[in-house]
């Protein structure tokens, strides 16, 4: 068979599963949309990676479809690699022991042969998809997720864990393509942090809950307080109050190191309620959570009993400071060492919301690790030279 009768065929195949899967999309099922594309997807893999069309045929076949159907959309050659990829990021869900999930599949089983046999053949998109035996596979989700929103995340991370993620947080927070290009090139799927904390059922709105998940890490490195000093101390709340000053004559630092958007409100911040004073040791503003942020720093190992007492705090600070148009404030156990799952086993159950992490100082650092790092005054005064 000749290319352009193989074309011709290709043209007749791919236009009757347009036509039947506009039909369906005008319904606005988007699943229907889905289902076409990774039907040609699939009937475009089986005959362009096998050889058994020439170079250039996506190109004739997008060029004959525009004839054929004028005005038609979404089919140029770039889009049809587009639909290629997503059958074959996505393969591990065709199967032909149908278990009725989700409608995805070629049913004519004369397409999925290596040659076109006659232009009778059709590409059926009403076939059954096996999903069964994929762990965690979000079905809802994928259905609910625009295809050229797919086509930016197949063409992003290769992990099904991390595309998994990003189908979740496409249909939760009703992402732009334009924003979720933007997090896969940040790639916020490796970046989650492991800090233990309750956003997820204090913080009402998904995306202010993912907001704050994201901005604190697990860990912080403090590289500017004074270590040799606190260690010559022999009181707790002294030490504590020295790390405290430490942060506050470096608070650029600390903030650029915390992260974005912060804003240094005061350290031991004044509260009072019914006559008992409280004063937390260092209370921020974070424009882009919209919400305080208080900080209680800690020497030595994470203990229950500092979540009560930030708790105190945070009632205090939504009570009496906190302005009509901003967020709940949240809090922050800033320790110098956590058990992880037990710090996230007693956050939990707290109606505020309240993480903890931990932090290292230089000194916590390995040798080799010290003497690989920068010396930061002779990095400053090399700059100012340059620039003079």
């Amino acid at each position: 068979m000749d290319s352009l009768m193989q074309y011709n065929n290709a043209v007749n195949a791919i236009k009757t599963a347009i036509l039947q899967g506009q039909y369906e999309a005008a319904k606005g099922v988007n699943r229907i949309q889905l289902a076409l594309y990774f039907a040609i997807g699939k009937y475009l893999s089986q005959h362009t990676r096998k050889g058994v069309w020439g170079e250039g045929a996506l190109a004739a076949i997008s060029e004959q479809l525009r004839k054929e159907l004028p005005g038609l959309r979404g089919f140029s050659e770039t889009q049809m690699k587009d639909m290629r990829r997503f059958y074959e990021a996505w393969n591990m869900l065709d199967s032909n022991s149908a278990v009725a999930t989700a409608e995805l599949c070629i049913e004519n089983s004369a397409v999925a042969t290596a040659e076109l046999q006659n232009s009778e053949n059709q590409i059926d998109i009403f076939h059954t998809l096996s999903i069964s035996n994929i762990p965690d596979f979000p079905v809802e989700d994928f259905f609910k997720v625009p295809f050229t929103h797919h086509s930016a995340i197949i063409s992003g991370p290769k992990e099904t864990s991390a595309r998994f993620y990003y189908i979740h947080r496409t249909v939760e927070e009703h992402l732009s393509v334009k924003k979720l290009r933007q997090l896969i090139k940040e790639d916020a799927y490796h970046c989650q942090g492991r800090m233990p904390n309750n956003f997820t059922r204090t913080i009402n709105n998904p995306r202010e809950a993912r907001r704050a998940v994201e901005m604190f890490k697990d860990e912080y490195l403090l590289d500017f307080i004074n270590v040799e000093e606190i260690g010559e101390r022999e009181k707790i709340d002294v030490d504590e109050r020295v790390v405290e000053q430490s942060i506050v004559q470096n608070i650029k630092n600390f903030i650029m190191t915390f992260g974005r958007d912060f804003a240094f409100i005061g350290n031991q911040y004044h509260l009072e309620i019914y006559g008992v004073e409280q004063f937390p040791d260092l209370l921020f503003f974070n424009r882009e959570l919209n919400a305080m942020v208080c900080i209680e720093l800690k020497l030595g190992e994470f203990k229950t009993s500092y979540l009560g007492q930030l708790f105190g705090y945070l009632q205090i600070l939504d009570d009496k400071v906190r302005k009509p148009h901003e967020n709940p404030s949240i809090g922050i156990i800033l320790c110098q060492s956590a058990n992880y799952s037990y710090a996230e086993y007693a956050v939990r159950d707290y109606s505020k919301p309240m993480g903890v992490a931990t932090y290292k100082t230089l000194d916590d650092m390995p040798e080799r690790l010290r003497k690989a790092l920068p010396d930061m005054k002779k990095m400053m005064d090399l700059l100012k030279n340059k620039e003079e």
